[in-house]
């Protein structure tokens, strides 16, 4: 490692000399994997033997674009070590694209940044991955590092980081992730602020908090519970308070009720209906 020599002046200039270069070099990088970014999206938009072919293409432009290894990743299978990797390398590629300067100006702003996108879907297809092949304390640190680059939120990972947060009965940082968003007001928010009120409170404080998510989506119970069977396929599209909107909750809500000792009995008392039966795993869908 080069030592600068002359004290604080010296060191500064040599700072300000690795920083030129790296902005010119940033300039070039760019360029290439803009016009890679191009071939990605056409990539998107295709499907099997094509979609490959463009994500291939689009690497051979700049080995830096993220969303030719995030298609990549989406469409190796789920749950093999070299799925896990490709979505490393994804993330890998976007680390090394944005750079250090440029991750620490963006911080927060993460996602309004245009160029920023690739790297957020990446870092998002990674936590799910390692979620699904059992790494769920990286998985959950994958996501909150992601919610700190972007608190805004606009990918909606703050409702399944609380999810994973339920089911791994890390109640106080759920209950922290849920008061930074406290004027959400979807039904995977009532329905995991239900689920904190028994896991803090039992059964007296999750009353309480019952009658608002009720009103908010009253079809969560029925699917919680297995009264209703879940949707063969993940909806594409919901509304606020429809049986859509309850169904995506539940595809990863369900696990943290299920975690829960006696939440879904105490649910089953408080919400009369028919007999219940558990509700049954369902793969997820591929996005």
């Amino acid at each position: 490692m080069a030592k600068a020599k002359g004290g604080k002046a010296a060191v500064a200039a040599q700072e300000r000399r690795v920083m030129r270069v790296l902005e010119d070099s940033t300039t070039e990088i760019d360029h290439q994997v803009n016009g890679a970014q191009d071939i990605a999206f056409d990539a998107m938009e295709a499907t099997g033997k094509e979609r490959l072919d463009l994500a291939a293409k689009a690497l051979q432009a700049s080995p830096l674009c993220v969303d030719a290894w995030g298609i990549l990743a989406s469409e190796a299978p789920e749950g093999l070590p070299f799925t896990l990797e490709l979505w490393r390398q994804a993330v890998a590629a976007g680390e090394v694209f944005i750079g250090p300067w440029r991750m620490a100006q963006w911080r927060g702003e993460f996602w309004s940044v245009i160029e920023t996108r690739p790297y957020m879907r990446a870092r998002q297809g990674l936590a799910f991955e390692l979620h699904r092949q059992g790494m769920v304390a990286e998985a959950i640190d994958t996501l909150r590092g992601t919610l700190a680059l972007n608190p805004n939120d606009n990918q909606g990972l703050r409702y399944i980081l609380l999810d994973w947060l339920l089911e791994a009965d890390a109640l106080a940082e759920a209950a922290a992730l849920h008061q930074a968003y406290d004027e959400d007001s979807s039904a995977a928010w009532h329905y995991g602020a239900v689920l904190l009120a028994f896991r803090q409170g039992g059964e007296a404080k999750a009353a309480e908090a019952l009658p608002a998510a009720l009103g908010t989506n009253p079809h969560v119970p029925g699917l919680l519970l297995g009264r209703v069977p879940m949707p063969a396929e993940s909806p594409e599209y919901y509304s606020p308070g429809d049986a859509d909107e309850a169904a995506v909750y539940c595809e990863t809500g369900a696990a943290g009720w299920r975690a829960a000792p006696g939440a879904l009995e105490w649910l089953a008392r408080a919400v009369p209906g028919e007999p219940t039966a558990a509700p049954k795993r369902r793969a997820r869908a591929k996005g």
